[in-house]
């Protein structure tokens, strides 16, 4: 698939890997910076959804987007792992969760840009899911930089699969690749956030804000691991 994605906040706390251990699959480990687990709210829209090669389709190639994550490692190799992602868009839920297996969810969402920065809000609607909700305002301060190994920012960001597991409940990798990512640090204010409560995990320390304006993204189909 090809898609893009635009008006990006990484919204980065770090917690205790105890408190995710007991929420992951054994197969993966906790990836770590500096001694911390990383818990991250990213809220975004997409465009341009769509098959690699074929035209985006009307009503399912643009909405927002929502997503709660950590990062993890399996053997080497470190990726994402999703606790959940929330989309505006009822068919594109169904489509991603019958071909990557990913806890998508529907939610009643909207995402505008007023004075120079980004009014988001998000309130999941999927029938029998645990209730979260979004709202917040954010904005970029300060100029693009592309993050360099061995920083925060690149440990956070430059990360190139996706775990999950499937029916069976075997362990999948879904690999992506984009350009390295143009950040800016950002600055938020969070009207209402739940999206971790379905987990029991409360966010208390300022998080690690970072902004982006667009990224490219190509994503393969899901591939079993060994």
């Amino acid at each position: 698939m090809a898609q893009t994605w635009h008006d990006l906040l990484f919204a980065h706390w770090p917690v205790d890997a105890r408190l995710l251990r007991p929420l992951l699959p054994p197969q993966l480990h906790i990836d770590a910076f500096e001694g911390h687990a990383w818990l991250a709210v990213v809220p975004f829209r997409m465009t341009g959804v769509r098959l690699r090669g074929a035209p985006a389709v009307p009503g399912l190639s643009s909405f927002p987007e929502l997503n709660v994550r950590t990062y993890v490692t399996c053997g080497a190799k470190p990726g994402v792992w999703f606790f959940s992602l929330d989309a505006g868009n009822s068919l594109a839920v169904a489509i991603a969760r019958a071909w990557f297996h990913l806890p998508y969810f529907r939610a009643r969402m909207s995402c505008r840009e007023r004075n120079g920065g980004i009014e988001y809000a998000s309130h999941r609607a999927h029938s029998g899911a645990a209730s979260a909700a979004l709202r917040a305002r954010y904005r970029p301060v300060g100029p693009i930089f592309l993050p360099r190994p061995d920083t925060v920012e690149h440990f956070l960001t430059e990360r190139y699969c996706l775990y999950a597991l499937d029916g069976s409940g075997r362990l999948i990798c879904v690999e992506i690749h984009h350009p390295p990512w143009p950040l800016q640090r950002a600055e938020a204010e969070f009207e209402r956030n739940t999206m971790t409560e379905p987990l029991d995990i409360a966010l208390a320390a300022q998080p690690l804000l970072h902004f982006a304006r667009r990224q490219d993204v190509l994503v393969w189909p899901p591939g079993k691991i060994s």
